[in-house]
């Protein structure tokens, strides 16, 4: 049985659910609340994807209705969130790059999360926003100096859509450019609509794909990878402690507007991306004005199966 985790609910007041199929493969949402006050590290950690299962089986979850509710990142504010980039090969070189040996590694605040269909707001500056369609990594078990790749497969509690917003006019020009300063914007990282279970995801062929405004810009699979979640996280784990609940974002395939092919987001902008099987995200974009860097007002409702 394959299980969707997901937050629903005003922003800072998200309430854990999971979604599953019945007998007849229609989709049934019901709480976590009986198991956990939020899906979080801690729920992680302690087997809650597991206990989860336990619970559907012996019906002790109640079934919710996700009708009029907000969709929140499906992971609560994560302790780091950890990005690589230029992980496709075919995005390095429109990036002018040459492929790594290495991954490339960047941090993200861990403010700049915000949910999969929110109201994206463009910097007051900005002229270059540029989306990145990513598979993003959920950690479930500390990952520490670990042996081996197969190793790090273990930490990996599930998978789940992101987009790497990022303002190429920050980020890129100068000497030693600036990728913090272009990665770090209000809303700058949606993340879900789901978390899907590892066990339940072959993430080595998974389709991505971006849509602005309805034309095709980003269409590519995992499989054109430089490097894969397992190899990531053994990486990572060489120089970091990655910790339950952690978020790695693991890098864009070709088709962003760095490439010159296309413009850059404007205001009234519809931004679509999605990852086969971990669901679809949906912005529209608008002009943040000097002292007001967030979303206008809360994200309008949407079905959490769009």
């Amino acid at each position: 049985m394959t299980l969707k985790f997901a937050r629903l609910g005003t922003a800072g007041n998200e309430q854990p659910a999971v979604i599953a199929q019945d007998a007849h493969g229609a989709e049934k949402y019901f709480s976590l609340t009986v198991l956990t006050q939020d899906i979080d590290g801690g729920f992680l950690a302690s087997d809650g994807i597991e206990r989860t299962r336990d619970a559907l089986n012996k019906g002790e979850l109640p079934e919710i209705s996700p009708e009029g509710l907000r969709i929140g990142a499906p992971v609560a504010r994560p302790g780091a969130v950890v990005a690589i980039g230029l992980n496709y090969t075919a995005h390095a070189a429109e990036s002018g790059a040459t492929p790594p040996e290495v991954p490339v590694v960047f941090l993200k605040p861990t403010n700049t999360i915000a949910g999969p269909f929110d109201a994206a707001p463009i910097p007051p500056s900005s002229e270059k926003y540029d989306w990145e369609v990513e598979l993003a990594i959920v950690i479930g078990q500390e990952a520490s100096y670990l042996s081996t790749p197969e190793e790090a497969e273990g930490c990996i509690a599930g998978y789940a859509v992101a987009n790497d917003l990022s303002e190429r006019d920050y980020q890129i020009p100068g000497a030693g450019a600036q990728w913090t300063k272009g990665k770090s914007l209000p809303g700058s990282t949606p993340l879900g609509p789901w978390l899907v279970p590892a066990s339940d995801v072959d993430a080595g062929g998974l389709r991505l794909q971006t849509l602005v405004n309805g034309e095709a810009r980003q269409d590519s699979t995992t499989s054109d990878m430089i490097f894969d979640p397992a190899t990531i996280v053994h990486h990572l784990s060489q120089y970091m402690v990655l910790e339950p609940g952690d978020v790695i974002i693991t890098g864009t395939p070709e088709g962003v507007a760095l490439s010159g092919r296309f413009p850059f987001i404007q205001p009234g902008d519809v931004v679509e991306l999605e990852v086969e099987g971990l669901g679809r995200q949906r912005q529209e974009y608008f002009r943040a004005q000097a002292g007001s860097p967030t979303q206008p007002g809360a994200a309008a409702p949407v079905s959490i199966n769009a």
